[in-house]
C-alpha cells in the first residue's frame, strides 16, 4: 500500500484531526508496521460514542498495516472512582465484558491486543520513573488543566492522584512503544502534553483524535472546565469542550445506544431523539449518519411515493442540505439511521447472546458499585 492511501486511511472519518500530519508521514516512511494504542478507563456499558468509532478508526489503522493495542487503563479507572473505587471489581470488568464489547464488535484477539495496564505495569517499573518525569517537566496549572481528559472540571473537588492521572496518561504511550496514540477529542489535551515531551524520550508520536458523537438527547448547555476559575477556553480548546457537554454519555442511558442494545430498544431511542426539523448542526442523528453510516455507503430513505418516495444519499453534505431545505422529514431521516445501526450492530448483539455471561458481569458490577 503507497503512503499517501495509508495517510487518507488515518484521515478518514471519525478522525477529526491529526497532530501532525508530517509527524504521520515521517512515521509510515520509517516504520512499516507502526504501533497504535488507544486506551479506556473500565466503567460501565459501552456505546456506539466510543465502541464503534474505536472499530471503525482502528479498522483503518489495520489496513494501513499497523499493530493495535486496546489499553484497559484499571488504575486509571480506580483514581477516577470508577465502579466505586474497586479495583478488583474494575480488573474483572476490564478484561471481562468490557474487552469482549470490542471483541464483539469485529477487534478480535488475534487482530488487536488487549492489554491490562496494572499487568504490564507490573513487568515494567520503570514507568513510575517516567511518570515522575514527565510529572517533574509540567506545571500543576498544566495538569489542572489536563484533568478534563478525565471527565472533571477544574473546579472539582480532586483528589490528589488526579493530579498524577495525566502524566500517568503520557506514559503509557512511551511504555507501550507508541508512534500513533489515539482517543477521542475529548483527550486531546493529555496528547499534546505527550507530543510535547516525546523527544526528551527521544521519541516521536503521533495523536489522532476522533470525533466525539453527540448523545441523543441533543446539544447540551456549555459549561466549558475554566469558566469557574476564570479561565475559559478558547479556539480548538473551546469547541472540544461544546462537544465533551453534548457527547454521548453512558451515565444516562436513554442518551446513548449500546452496542449490544436490543432491535427494539434502537428503535425506541431513536425515535425519541432530538432531531429538529430543518436543523443539522447538533443534531446527533444527522452525525451518526455522517460518521458511521456515510462514510462506507450511502444512506438510502425508504418513504411512500406521496412523501417523495425513496431517496439515496452518498455523503454527508448531500443528506446536510436536503434537510436543512426541509426535503427530510425527520422521522424518515431517523427510520433510515435506525435501520443502518441495527444492521451495524448485529454482530454484537448475537455475540453478547452467546456471551450472556458478560452481559450479567457488567449489570451486577453496576449495580453493587
Amino acid at each position: 500500500m503507497d503512503l499517501e492511501t495509508k495517510i487518507e486511511l488515518v484521515k478518514r472519518k471519525p478522525t477529526e484531526e491529526v497532530v501532525t500530519e508530517k509527524d504521520l508521514k515521517e512515521i509510515f516512511e520509517t516504520y512499516s508496521h507502526p504501533h497504535h494504542y488507544i486506551g479506556f478507563e473500565i466503567s460501565g456499558h459501552v456505546h456506539i460514542g466510543s465502541g464503534m468509532t474505536t472499530m471503525l478508526k482502528t479498522r483503518d489503522l489495520l489496513e494501513a498495516g499497523c499493530k493495535s493495542t486496546i489499553w484497559l487503563a484499571d488504575y486509571h479507572a480506580w483514581i477516577n472512582g470508577k465502579f466505586g473505587g474497586d479495583l478488583d471489581k474494575i480488573q474483572k470488568v476490564g478484561e471481562g465484558y468490557f474487552k469482549h464489547a470490542f471483541v464483539s464488535l469485529g477487534l478480535p484477539e488475534d487482530k488487536v491486543q488487549y492489554l491490562l495496564a496494572s499487568k504490564t505495569y507490573d513487568k515494567h517499573p520503570e514507568f513510575w520513573a517516567d511518570t515522575l518525569r514527565i510529572a517533574k517537566d509540567t506545571t500543576m496549572n498544566r495538569m489542572l488543566r489536563c484533568v478534563t481528559i478525565m471527565g472533571r472540571k477544574e473546579s472539582d473537588t480532586l483528589n490528589a492522584a488526579s493530579m498524577v492521572y495525566p502524566a500517568m496518561q503520557a506514559a503509557d504511550v512511551f511504555l507501550l512503544d507508541v508512534q500513533i496514540a489515539h482517543a477521542g477529542m475529548d483527550q486531546r489535551k493529555v496528547h499534546m502534553l505527550a507530543h510535547e515531551v516525546a523527544p526528551k524520550f527521544k521519541k516521536k508520536i503521533c495523536a489522532i483524535h476522533h470525533h466525539l458523537l453527540a448523545g441523543l438527547q441533543g446539544p447540551g448547555r456549555m459549561n466549558a472546565p475554566g469558566v469557574e476559575t476564570g479561565v475559559k477556553e478558547t479556539g480548538v480548546d473551546a469547541k472540544v469542550d461544546e462537544a465533551i457537554e453534548a457527547k454521548m454519555s453512558k451515565s444516562k442511558p436513554d442518551s446513548a445506544i449500546f452496542v449490544h442494545d436490543s432491535v427494539e430498544d434502537i428503535q425506541r431511542k431513536i425515535k425519541k431523539a432530538y432531531c429538529p426539523e430543518k436543523i443539522a448542526d447538533g443534531n446527533p442523528i444527522i452525525e451518526y449518519a455522517e460518521y458511521l453510516v456515510l462514510r462506507d455507503k450511502a444512506l438510502k430513505i425508504e418513504r411512500p411515493a406521496k412523501f417523495g418516495g425513496d431517496v439515496e444519499f452518498a455523503d454527508a453534505d448531500e443528506l446536510k442540505k436536503t434537510y436543512v431545505e426541509g426535503k427530510l422529514h425527520p422521522m424518515d431521516l431517523k427510520a433510515a439511521v435506525a435501520r443502518e445501526l441495527i444492521e451495524m450492530l448485529k454482530p454484537s448483539r448475537d455475540y453478547f447472546v452467546k456471551h450472556a455471561d458478560y452481559l450479567a458481569q457488567i449489570k451486577s458490577a453496576e449495580i453493587t458499585r
